[in-house]
């Protein structure tokens, strides 16, 4: 059974974010912003105006009380140790955020929204000194671990692209949907589930990412240099895959679907193992591919059998559709708190790795 933290909200929960120091926001419909500890209850609550709704949450890495939040096109920088009027205030976006990411220097934010812009602000000048772009809403945005100025993005283009803030294009981009025909022929004239991209998230190596789509599936790309591999994909919704959460220092990954859903996967057996020489890896998987599996150099993924190979470790029936995942550590055990169309959360226990 779910533990469920309630009183801080009187709308829908849309966004989670937790601190390294166990710290956890949660921001809702009207403007709605609230903190929590690992005891449930409220330690601080504040109504951001206009009413917009709270979309995206992120703490600082490095300053854990520096919380940054999102609602309609703006962001706010806060202090979680007090939470009062906002300390800063960026309006660097033209339409609603959808998500937030912090590098680990906190020296950039990154800012998703529905125009399919993402902006970057320079945190030291506080001004906005990139702007990228997908074709249709961008839905997530993330940094990776270990290379502050190289970030991922997804969208409902259905595109996934790698980039470089040195850079105004990105480095790499990969279509789902021609990604899914090319590997799948069959698949080519059904278009009524297009993998539209919601969410992703890097692992802790900053090599390997996942990405959750429309379609229910959740596909495992690895970054080698200036580009990325499909590595491989797997389903367990029913429904859209609305969120994805790699947990801290692991290959362990959790996902969220429209289907009310939460998975835990294991994929340290598929990417864990290779993470040492990955084109090598490439190539032996390549090589043990039948000849009528291969197209264009590029492995199918029928043949490699990971959606019936690759089951969930563990399953939890939320219930409700879900809006946003966060893992924390509360007591000394590990959590994934789930945000849905409700006014509270729910908190669930993990098997430790």
């Amino acid at each position: 059974m779910a533990a469920r933290w309630a009183g801080g909200h009187s709308g829908a929960v849309l966004c989670l974010g937790a601190s390294r120091e166990g710290l956890v926001a949660s921001g809702a419909e009207r403007g709605e912003l609230a903190l929590w500890g690992g005891g449930g209850v409220p330690a601080g609550r504040l109504q951001l105006p206009p009413a917009d709704d709270v979309t995206a949450v992120a703490f600082s890495p490095r300053r854990p009380s520096r919380l940054y939040a999102s609602h309609g096109a703006a962001v706010v920088v806060l202090d979680a140790r007090a939470l009062a009027e906002p300390v800063e205030r960026f309006q660097v976006n033209e339409e609603e955020i959808n998500c937030l990411a912090v590098n680990e220097a906190d020296g950039f934010l990154a800012a998703a929204d529905d125009s399919g812009a993402i902006k970057v602000v320079d945190l030291e000048s506080k001004r906005a000194c990139r702007s990228l772009r997908h074709s249709n809403i961008c839905s997530s945005v993330a940094f990776r671990p270990q290379r502050p100025q190289s970030l991922v993005s997804c969208g409902l283009d259905m595109q996934v692209m790698l980039w470089n803030l040195q850079k105004a294009r990105p480095l790499w981009t990969t279509n789902l949907q021609e990604c899914e025909t090319e590997d799948n022929p069959q698949s080519a004239g059904q278009l009524f589930n297009p993998p539209l991209a919601h969410s992703l998230s890097v692992a802790s190596c900053g090599n390997i990412f996942g990405c959750g789509a429309q379609d229910g599936k959740v596909r495992i790309f690895r970054i080698t240099g200036v580009k990325f591999e499909h590595e491989l994909e797997f389903k367990g919704h029913s429904l859209g895959v609305s969120q994805v959460l790699f947990m801290p220092e692991t290959y362990w990954l959790l996902t969220g679907g429209n289907d009310g859903k939460v998975l835990l996967w294991d994929v340290s057996g598929d990417v864990g193992k290779q993470q040492k020489s990955p084109a090598k890896s490439l190539q032996r998987r390549k090589a043990q591919a039948p000849a009528s599996t291969k197209k264009d150099g590029k492995l199918n993924k029928a043949a490699s059998n990971d959606h019936a190979r690759i089951l969930p470790k563990l399953t939890i029936e939320h219930g409700e559709k879900v809006n946003w995942l966060t893992c924390t550590e509360i007591k000394g055990s590990r959590r994934v708190l789930v945000a849905d169309q409700s006014s509270s959360i729910s908190v669930y226990p993990l098997p430790e790795s």
